[in-house]
């Protein structure tokens, strides 16, 4: 079979199409062939050599979300059948409650091997069934973005209908996020640089946009809409550079879903949380209990994951490149097969 692998951080280079044989499942496994990939942000910090958690670049299989059809079952297997269509989970050992210990020694794409290639075996823990009104392309949107989005609104301080969610950017979680607060009958407040991609969010279910370009201290527009009370939900993936102006746009026990390391600023001073009384948490993910919880919010709404752009198999090193230039909407997703 033909698979991705990296052996060292070479940036947009790192990644090498390769020869492998075919894997066979054991006892517990299935085997996947895979149909498609998405791409996260972390596939370029990966490929740079920045990520700051567990990685192992002994030729490893890139990308943590990816979507197929089992094609073989090995012995004991009971959760799945031949046939099925099927997302890996971001962290194979994460399957429900609290984080596990050993989250990023399991994470696709990373510590272990992930999902570009034609043929990967999972343990049957590891998967969930994909919604059926879903494409294999639309599926393989999920493991890691939606179900991040999903843990942010619902992890800790769930998620109610008439709350208020700011969303920053239009990246993949960004975008789930409008989706599904939307779905869920919240207000969304969108933020991004390009009208024309604000345009999009509108159309996706977010009440409200602000270009931060024409409003660099957008905290206050925030308030301004909120008539100075501040939002309930906030997905913040700029990290230090924008996490300031997210805590002054929460209202006094809201909530900071902190996904992201996007931009750069100065150290947080803690006194800003004190002062806003929120609450600002670590996200990494979810596990698969989040996303079959997700998977069926998905399916009860009909939701359709935002793709930009599809690639051949043959040109994923160039689908890298175009996530590496920031002007997607939404998911970046390579084709296999």
């Amino acid at each position: 079979m033909r698979s991705y692998e990296i052996s060292c951080a070479e940036g947009l280079e790192s990644w090498k199409l390769a020869e492998r044989a075919q894997p066979e499942p054991g006892r517990g496994q299935v085997l996947v062939r895979m149909r498609a990939a998405s791409l996260n942000y972390r596939d370029l910090l990966i490929a740079n050599g920045l990520y700051p958690f567990a990685v192992n670049l002994d030729r490893l299989i890139p990308v943590s979300d990816g979507a197929g059809e089992i094609v073989a079952v090995g012995p004991g297997v009971r959760r799945f059948r031949g046939g099925e269509r099927v997302a890996g989970i971001f962290s194979q050992s994460w399957l429900g409650g609290a984080q596990v210990s050993d989250m990023w020694q399991t994470a696709l794409g990373g510590a272990i091997d992930g999902v570009l290639a034609e043929f990967r075996v999972f343990d049957e823990d590891g998967l969930v069934v994909l919604p059926d009104h879903l494409s294999f392309e639309e599926g393989a949107t999920l493991p890691c973005a939606a179900v991040t989005a999903w843990n942010a609104l619902y992890g800790v301080m769930p998620l109610k209908a008439g709350d208020t969610v700011l969303t920053l950017g239009t990246g993949g979680v960004s975008v789930f996020a409008i989706q599904l607060a939307h779905a869920a009958g919240a207000r969304v407040i969108a933020t991004s640089s390009s009208d024309a991609k604000l345009e999009k969010a509108r159309g996706l279910g977010a009440s409200e946009t602000i270009n931060y370009r024409t409003h660099p201290d957008w905290q206050h527009e925030v308030r301004r809409l909120t008539n100075g009370t501040g939002v309930d939900h906030v997905v913040e993936v700029g990290g230090t550079g924008t996490l300031p102006r997210s805590i002054a746009s929460t209202r006094p026990g809201g909530h900071i879903g902190l996904v992201g390391l996007l931009a750069q600023g100065e150290p947080i001073d803690p006194l800003a949380i004190l002062g806003a009384s929120c609450l600002v948490r670590g996200v990494a993910v979810g596990s698969r209990e989040m996303f079959e919880n997700m998977n069926r919010a998905i399916a009860l709404h009909g939701l359709k994951p935002a793709i930009d752009k599809t690639f051949d198999y043959e040109d994923a090193k160039q689908a890298l490149t175009h996530l590496s230039k920031a002007g997607h909407f939404g998911k970046v997703v390579i084709r296999i097969a």
